[in-house]
């Protein structure tokens, strides 16, 4: 086929056009309302900072910014929404971990990593594990070793069979040589009620509820998941700090997107809410939380994730509560 100067400048053209395209995208981004799917019910860690930083990024995006619970299935439900969404970027997801890096591992969904697009790390938290104020630990390497010594002897509760929190223990339990009892609860809550009422001897769960008790003296966090000490736990040691660095699992919050999500869009949303994420209620909340700040942006995002997956996805298997 022979090309002649009109069919040249016309495929020039067109491909100027195409070239052109994702910055008329990004240049028109956004013209009406997004919606940010939380899959949790109303009240929780992830809705509440999906809310705060929703009205934060909405004067930034010179949108409305508007949040939309559905709960289920750990989550899958509302993250398998998002994944199915048109990537326009006006239906995106706010979650947190567990539905990206846990659940796949331990049950069936309707996505994979492959079907949505990270945007950025909002924040991130430690779990902590605590005891009565007379275990005989004063400090996490004595609570670590009193574990290793006494096989089996101590019940932990954790945020339901399977779920992140437990991944973390028995990652960090494997690591120490320790072996002690699961007991399943339906979230922190649950699992808090039950460590005061006696039923477990330790609470394996969100800094956040266990806060208050820890301040009164009726409970001591000795360990943190994460890899840093926290200041709003002093008596507790990060992993980092009884050497088991590498090791951290903790609870963070993500913006995502569907698959498909142009790069510009991407660019966008994430400087929008890295700068939401700095507003006074939002950085107030966090602390409130024990939260840190995250600024992971879309490529670190998708790595941690994906790090996550593939050391959730080893804890599940030699558990036997991996699916295939």
């Amino acid at each position: 086929m022979t090309i002649t100067r009109p069919l040249a400048a016309a495929l020039l053209g067109i491909a100027a056009l195409l070239c052109a395209a994702p910055g008329a995208r990004a240049a028109d981004y956004p013209k009406g309302p997004i919606r940010v799917i939380v899959p949790t019910p109303p009240g929780g860690g992830a809705d509440t900072f999906a809310r705060l930083t929703a009205q934060a990024v909405e004067p930034i995006l010179h949108t409305s910014v508007i949040v939309e619970n559905r709960p289920g299935a750990g989550g899958t439900i509302g993250t398998g929404y998002v994944a199915r969404a048109n990537p326009d970027g006006y239906t995106l997801g706010f979650l947190w971990n567990g539905p990206l890096t846990t659940t796949p591992n331990t049950m069936k969904v309707s996505y994979t990593r492959d079907s949505y697009t990270p945007i950025i790390e909002i924040g991130y938290a430690s779990y902590v594990m605590c005891v009565a104020p007379d275990f005989p630990a004063s400090n996490a390497k004595e609570f670590i070793e009193q574990l290793r010594r006494n096989p089996g002897k101590y019940t932990y509760g954790t945020d339901g069979a399977g779920g992140t929190m437990q991944l973390a223990a028995e990652r960090i339990f494997a690591h120490f040589g320790i072996k002690q009892i699961a007991v399943p609860f339906k979230g922190s809550g649950e699992t808090l009620q039950a460590f005061l009422g006696h039923q477990v001897d330790i609470f394996g769960g969100s800094l956040q509820p266990i806060l208050p008790y820890m301040k009164n003296a009726t409970a001591k966090c000795l360990l943190l998941t994460s890899g840093a000490d926290n200041a709003q736990a002093p008596q507790a040691s990060g992993l980092d700090a009884v050497g088991a660095k590498g090791l951290d699992v903790g609870l963070w919050y993500a913006l995502i997107g569907p698959k498909g999500l142009p790069s510009d869009i991407v660019d966008i949303l994430y400087r929008a809410y890295r700068e939401a994420a700095q507003a006074p209620a939002v950085l107030a909340a966090m602390a409130r939380n024990g939260t840190t700040p995250g600024t992971h942006d879309p490529k670190e995002t998708k790595e941690m994730i994906a790090r996550e997956y593939e050391a959730l996805r080893e804890v599940a298997e030699r558990l036997g509560l991996a699916t295939h």
